[in-house]
């Protein structure tokens, strides 16, 4: 067992399930082997947790495993461990330390290999993505003896450029930079924080063709009042500035949220401002939870606010009722379009058919004339909509899939 759960829950771990080998935290991640392999020599469970990293552990990336991939289109590529913000419904930020980024280089250099070996849609993954790489800049900053080649595989070409130095996050950069690897068709992301959300990131996502028109942007709650309780950063007209910046430059944006519903000392006139932005929002989709107080979390320890369970669970009717409605709406609004789609394999519900994925990352279902491979480009129209997926025809094939298998040679 390893990360959060791990990181918190050692003891409770090794006294219920004395039967697990190794037990490690999120400082440790990269030590998995080697915690392995000690097992199997002693035959004892082994727990290691790790509470801090040093700066030596932050220039190798402490949570990087070794990346091996039975390949097939698309790929995650972790960008950042750790968290520096304090939400108060989170256990991240306690337990996996402020926030980490991994060398410039070293991220270009993982999505070349990826894209070497087939993949054609990356996903850049963090705590909080549009955040990367402040802590690379404040540290070159602070060392006047950097080598120039180390601050290039470290910040990457553009900030060194600049030679003003600045202590600025590195993700608009980062983006233009793998969506010019050679290979690779699309860039996603997962997840921005609103407060933290830059203008030069919403330029990259419209002037880098291979990233796609889709933004989950989590907004947690549309009242004030609950946001500052979460400790989010943000004002709900802080929120509705920055995702109308982001649909001026970016007209046929997809947009998807979280959204906690109940939050300790949540008054129903919070959550119709919650209604309200939502509303107003017009999302593409929404993940909406219910909310479960997490042990050792700040929120956790506000149970004389809660919101009582019948309650929440009314107002999350409520709320799903207003994401259905702009769901629906906006997959309507793709009927009679030419859409391109990434075959994903049959469909679940209907062999016959074939599951896909937009740029918009909307699920696509349609009937193919001939077999068509997970990772083949494809252009269907779309005939009709729900609000969790669309209905297509097969219009022609944009590019096939690019599969190609490494064959292991034994040593002399």
């Amino acid at each position: 067992m390893a990360g959060c759960l791990a990181q918190k829950d050692r003891d409770t771990i090794a006294e219920r399930a004395p039967h697990v080998d190794v037990v490690l935290g999120t400082h440790n991640v990269h030590r998995t082997v080697e915690l392995l392999d000690e097992h199997r020599t002693t035959g004892r469970p082994v727990v290691e947790i790790l509470e801090a990293t040093t700066a030596d552990d932050h220039e190798l990336f402490p949570s990087a495993l070794p990346v091996v991939r039975n390949t097939g289109h698309a790929a995650w590529v972790t960008i950042q461990i750790g968290c520096d913000n304090s939400c108060a419904f989170c256990i991240v930020p306690s337990v996996r330390g402020p926030e980490i980024s991994r060398s410039f280089g070293d991220v270009v250099d993982e999505v070349r290999r990826a894209a070497a070996d087939g993949v054609t849609e990356v996903t850049l993954l963090g705590q909080n993505v549009n955040s990367y790489g402040r802590d690379i800049a404040l540290e070159l900053r602070g060392d006047a003896d950097v080598a120039a080649e180390r601050a290039l595989h470290r910040a990457g070409e553009r900030w060194v450029a600049e030679s003003t130095g600045r202590p600025r996050p590195l993700f608009a950069d980062l983006l233009r930079a793998v969506g010019t690897v050679p290979g690779i068709r699309r860039v996603r992301y997962t997840s921005p924080h609103p407060k933290d959300l830059r203008d030069d990131t919403i330029e990259a996502m419209a002037e880098s063709a291979t990233v796609c028109e889709h933004l989950h942007l989590p907004m947690q709650s549309g009242s004030d009042a609950v946001l500052a309780a979460m400790h989010r950063g943000y004002t709900a007209q802080r929120y509705a500035e920055r995702l109308a910046a982001a649909r001026a430059l970016i007209p046929d944006l997809a947009v998807t949220t979280d959204i906690i519903v109940g939050f300790p000392g949540e008054a129903e006139a919070d959550f119709t401002d919650t209604l309200e932005l939502a509303a107003d929002s017009a999302f593409d989709g929404a993940f909406t939870f219910v909310f479960s107080p997490r042990p050792g979390t700040e929120a956790a320890e506000l149970a004389a606010a809660a919101v009582p369970h019948e309650v929440a669970v009314e107002r999350m009717g409520r709320l799903r009722a207003v994401i259905e409605r702009s769901s629906l709406q906006a997959n309507q609004r793709r009927i009679g379009e030419l859409e391109e789609v990434v075959v994903e394999g049959p469909s679940r519900r209907d062999p016959s058919r074939l599951s896909a994925r937009s740029r918009h990352n909307r699920m696509v279902h349609f009937a193919s004339p001939t077999p068509l491979r997970a990772g083949t480009y494809a252009t269907v129209r779309v005939l009709d909509a729900t609000t969790t997926h669309l209905v297509a025809e097969f219009v022609d094939v944009v590019a096939p899939p690019v599969h190609r298998t490494r064959i292991p040679v034994a040593a002399g």
